[in-house]
């Protein structure tokens, strides 16, 4: 998944998926909304999230692929057949238990065939019942990849028993225009409150799928309305929207009074309101967290502390954690760019990228560690990409020099780098990769997005020519990384790049490694093939690993419970903090 990311800690990472840096807060003169005596553990208060300059892009769980979101909304509004428990053990925190269904699923067949009962004692925030029916159209709506853009229905068109048309995509094109709905019909069937997901080849680790991403997502037809429904949330989780959601504002979640905890052994839904604060800049966030003043004293964030607060740690000592995240952040030329069509140009790109400076700008080795893959280390089967082994972290310009005299684009090469902007430390490492990019013999014009950045590097016209990405295995297997980066057949298309943000086409020798590693049932040998895959990515310079990203977090005074997901993503586990005054 993206980022705001996932997380690698010592062991697995889960999601991923697409990192999306954002950063909110409020300002230190608004008067605390936290009223009672809360002990740990108690209901009641209102919870503050600081949601950060980077604007949540989507609320729509078919769209949803960015870390901080996929761990928020499942905490909080929306349910799923399993999910994952609050856990930090390794083992237990990556099991999916019950969560909608009344099992974790089962399989007569090997993973071809999968079957979970809705349980009859689930509703919806307006008191409708949860039916087997919402989980069948919340899937269909991922094959309307004209309007549902953004999301991991490549893992759908990868294994769901739906013929694939000639144009390399699934012959069904979603609920809105029901084209192939009969194919569709065949591959999700339900009888009473069971649902079955029919295969066209094993998918054992379908639970683990369904509980680290939202696509899977039960969904109101009678309430779709398409792209229009972006921001909408239709909550089955412990708290609703109070009124809509504010793109670049926020919103409040408030108490939803058709759950039930009896239903639900995941979330203890300790405040009585959550209240999402987007807008504020990093720094603005830890002045607030730092001094414990007022409102903050009550917030979470997923924002990362920004370097130049690391000296002021031992001033909130005690409200200080360091998660080591599964995500991995990594630059991509854009192969629809006329200058990096030619391989020599792409190569001298890499051997000038300096990832030591960029790791410098963005905070050192507290804040980073180098990567040499764009699979995070903590994924089981990781191998160092040979590709980029012998590239020194600080690139090796006199190399890079001579690669880009080869170079057939005009001289000199100019190139414009789009990167998730906006804050200081965010520009510092563009500025750091321009330095030692235009050192080498490129032009580097730099072009942050400060608001919205997925929505526009997934458009494959999008105007530039390198670009920024970050990922973390959706669950723990490589196969949840190479196959939703950067096979073309699941990610192209006219509309949407997918998570392919470099637009690349590894082409039939690729096509074949990738299908040959989905089929290899030995999870070691398998492994063994998906290091091949990305062995042949580095050599056509799909990407250039940068950095392993750690996360440094405060949180308020009078939060109780904190608790990382560092089995799964990293992020405050909002489903078992709580709050006092």
């Amino acid at each position: 998944m993206a980022i705001t990311k996932k997380p690698l800690v010592a062991m697995a990472a889960a999601a991923a998926l697409a990192m999306s840096l954002a950063a909110c807060g409020g300002s230190d003169d608004e008067p605390s909304s936290n009223s009672g005596n809360n002990a740990e553990g108690a209901k009641g208060g209102t919870a503050i999230f600081f949601n950060g300059p980077r604007f949540t892009e989507h609320w729509d769980p078919q769209r949803m692929y960015i870390g901080r979101d996929l761990n928020n909304a499942g905490r909080l509004v929306y349910r799923s057949l399993v999910a994952f428990p609050a856990s930090n053990d390794p083992t237990e925190g990556t099991t999916p238990v019950p969560d909608l269904a009344t099992d974790t699923g089962t399989t007569d067949d090997g993973g071809k065939t999968w079957s979970f009962t809705v349980r009859d004692d689930v509703k919806w925030e307006d008191g409708e019942a949860i039916t087997c029916e919402d989980f069948k159209y919340g899937a269909s709506r991922n094959f309307a990849t004209d309007v549902i853009i953004g999301g991991p229905a490549n893992y759908l068109f990868t294994y769901l028993d739906v013929p694939t048309g000639a144009d390399g995509l699934p012959t069904y094109k979603g609920p809105y225009k029901k084209t192939g709905q009969a194919d569709f019909d065949k591959a999700v069937t339900c009888d009473g409150q069971t649902i079955t997901y029919h295969m066209k080849k094993a998918w054992p680790d379908f639970p683990q799928s369904m509980a680290s991403l939202r696509y899977l997502d039960p969904y109101r037809a009678d309430l779709d309305k398409g792209d229009a429904s972006n921001f909408q949330i239709i909550s089955n989780g412990p708290y609703k929207l109070e009124g809509k959601w504010t793109e670049g504002t926020g919103g409040t979640f408030v108490r939803n009074e058709n759950w039930s905890e009896d239903t639900d052994t995941i979330r203890k839904a300790l405040p009585d309101e959550w209240e999402f604060r987007e807008g504020d800049e990093d720094e603005a966030i830890y002045e607030q967290l730092i001094a414990d003043s007022d409102d903050a004293q009550y917030a979470v964030t997923e924002r990362r502390m920004p370097p130049t607060f690391y000296d002021r740690i031992p001033e909130a000592e005690d409200r200080y954690t360091q998660v080591e995240s599964p995500y991995v952040d990594y630059v991509l030329p854009n192969f629809n760019s006329p200058v990096f069509k030619d391989p020599a140009c792409r190569e001298a790109l890499a051997l000038a990228t300096d990832k030591a400076a960029w790791i410098k700008a963005g905070g050192g080795d507290k804040a980073f560690k180098p990567a040499y893959s764009v699979v995070n280390p903590s994924v089981p089967g990781y191998t160092e990409n040979p590709a980029f082994a012998d590239i020194p972290d600080e690139g090796d310009q006199d190399a890079a020099k001579a690669k880009l005299a080869e170079c057939s684009a005009p001289k000199p090469v100019k190139i414009k780098f789009t990167y998730s902007g906006g804050t200081p430390t965010s520009d510092k490492q563009a500025a750091a990769l321009k330095e030692a990019w235009d050192a080498a013999g490129f032009e580097t014009q730099l072009d942050p997005l400060a608001d919205t950045y997925y929505a526009v590097i997934q458009k494959p016209d999008a105007d530039f020519d390198v670009t920024w990405g970050g990922w973390g295995a959706d669950w723990p297997s490589i196969g949840t990384v190479i196959p939703p980066l950067f096979d073309s057949r699941i990610n192209l298309t006219g509309d949407s790049n997918g998570n392919d943000y470099g637009n690349y086409k590894g082409g039939p020798e690729v096509d074949k490694a990738i299908d040959e590693a989905y089929a290899e049932t030995d999870l070691d040998a398998a492994a063994k093939k998906w290091a091949g895959v990305d062995a042949k990515l580095g050599e056509d310079v799909a990407y250039i690993p940068l950095e392993i990203t750690i996360f440094n977090f405060l949180h308020g005074s009078k939060v109780t419970g904190y608790s990382n997901n560092v089995s799964t993503n990293g992020y405050a586990d909002l489903a078992v903090i709580g709050v006092e005054s």
